[in-house]
């Protein structure tokens, strides 16, 4: 299990990655789920993974080495891609290639082709784009309404974006709600945990603000998760009791 998300407001782009993989209770590893491309000043792209490790590793790989134009015989990495749009469609076609390579194995053993990846970045020139791309190998595109997508374990963090997200929040206040809700989820599923990965990107600059892997016992992750909870159980408290009590 893991927990990903991507926000895209008007200042820049975050995204953020568990690295927890577990195979059952006994064997839990830590793998790095946020994969960054990146040609400093001319593009910056990162591709965060969720579902089964080796196909995503699979993918990763072949998009590393590139797919060859059927047309063209062009080597077809995220690097060389002229459009966010077309890589997000490289992504897509690396994802078919697997299952068609890998697949029936995989279905012969009874397991799932279960893999989802969150890609965002900006190339020089163009705007910043986040995308989600599902097993299929189909995408659909974050909007300006709904400035954020999420893959894997979704549901215990997504309140917190519902609330709190909006195009217009300053960038690191973003990052922060991103936290609160990956705090969120971590409480609620022990397959989601530390470290987690975290990308920061500022609009125009195609190249990180921030490249960063939060550790466990890290004083502000600690201290927000601490403040959070204290938060919640003051609005509690201070919420009249509901007015539903019988009359005698």
């Amino acid at each position: 299990m893991t927990y990903c998300c991507g926000i895209l407001v008007k200042d820049g782009l975050v995204m953020i990655a568990d690295t927890r993989t577990n195979a059952g209770l006994d064997n839990i590893s830590t793998f790095r789920k946020l994969h960054i491309f990146n040609q400093p000043g001319d593009r910056i792209m990162a591709v965060a993974s969720a579902g089964n490790l080796a196909i995503s590793q699979s993918v990763l790989s072949t998009l590393s080495e590139g797919l060859e134009n059927p047309t063209t015989g062009e080597l077809e990495t995220l690097l060389n891609a002229p459009t966010m749009f077309q890589a997000a469609q490289r992504i897509g076609r690396a994802i078919r290639h697997v299952n068609a390579s890998e697949g029936k194995a995989l279905e012969a053993e009874d397991i799932n082709f279960d893999v989802s990846f969150l890609f965002g970045g900006q190339i020089k020139g163009a705007k910043m784009r986040l995308f989600m791309i599902y097993p299929a190998g189909n995408f659909i595109e974050c909007t300006v309404d709904t400035p954020y997508l999420q893959i894997g374990e979704h549901k215990y963090g997504k309140p917190v974006l519902d609330r709190a997200m909006h195009y217009d929040v300053e960038l690191y206040e973003a990052l922060k709600t991103g936290l609160i809700s990956m705090d969120s989820t971590m409480r609620s599923n022990i397959g989601v945990g530390l470290p987690i990965d975290v990308l920061v990107v500022r609009t125009d600059v195609c190249d990180a603000d921030l490249n960063h892997r939060i550790e466990a016992g890290e004083p502000y992750f600690h201290d927000l998760r601490s403040r959070w909870s204290a938060a919640l159980r003051a609005a509690h408290q201070n919420i009249p009791r509901p007015p539903y009590k019988k009359d005698n």
